[in-house]
């Protein structure tokens, strides 16, 4: 048991609509007796997402002791977690989430807040650190950059790049790590990223190869030379 945040349903608010079923993605919830329950406190992940898809306000976070939140390794070290579908009578399908043909991701998550600082997927792979926008404004994200790379994603615009250099540099520390390739967007508020990395480095007391490597507003791939 640990303590940490995870969700609570009010009954009493509760019509049993099944909106927050669609929305968790872990199958904690599920509707019994015409309410939202939870099912399995430890596939509740404590993000929150069905919050805001309750029309009545019946759902809430709390702080409590809980069983911690299932993390299922595959062999390979990938996390993988139940997604719920639905047929056309709300019974709840189970089914992989492991990724879709053609994805090259070989770790999830993938956001920098939510990464574990150890894990099997980090050993003796290069960590690839991108900026958020990159995936979306570079083609060969998948094909050039992912493969035999573990993936971590942040913006430091819209996070503190303070938070990213501490968190990156416990996980360079507590894992094999052979490198890191840097890739950010060709605008100034990427350059966060860029000293996070170099704070992290130097936390960790590594000496790390670094590429750096920047995606322009037309989408083309060049190296920083330093």
């Amino acid at each position: 048991m640990a303590l940490r945040k995870i969700v609570r349903i009010d009954e009493g608010l509760c019509d049993g609509c099944g909106q927050c079923i669609k929305a968790c993605p872990e199958g904690a919830l599920r509707i019994i007796e015409g309410k939202a329950r939870m099912v399995d406190e430890a596939r509740c992940d404590g993000l929150g997402a069905c919050i805001g898809y309750c029309p009545k306000g019946a759902i809430i976070m709390e702080e409590r002791t809980a069983r911690p939140f299932l993390r299922i390794l595959s062999q390979s070290g990938r996390v993988v977690t139940p997604q719920v579908l639905f047929n056309g009578s709300r019974e709840p399908i189970l089914q992989s989430s492991e990724p879709s043909q053609g994805s090259s991701l070989p770790n999830w998550p993938i956001q920098l807040r939510l990464m574990p600082i150890r894990a099997p997927f980090y050993d003796d792979k290069e960590l690839l650190l991108a900026a958020d926008c990159v995936p979306v404004a570079y083609r060969g994200m998948h094909t050039s950059l992912m493969t035999g790379r573990t993936v971590v994603i942040g913006c430091p615009k819209f996070d503190d790049p303070r938070g990213y250099a501490e968190k990156i540099g416990e996980i360079l520390k507590w894992n094999k790590i052979s490198g890191i390739t840097l890739v950010h967007m060709e605008v100034p508020c990427c350059r966060g990223l860029s000293w996070a990395i170099d704070r992290a480095v130097e936390a960790s007391g590594k000496n790390l190869p670094i590429k750096r490597l920047t995606v322009t507003i037309n989408g083309e791939l060049r190296e920083e030379r330093t």
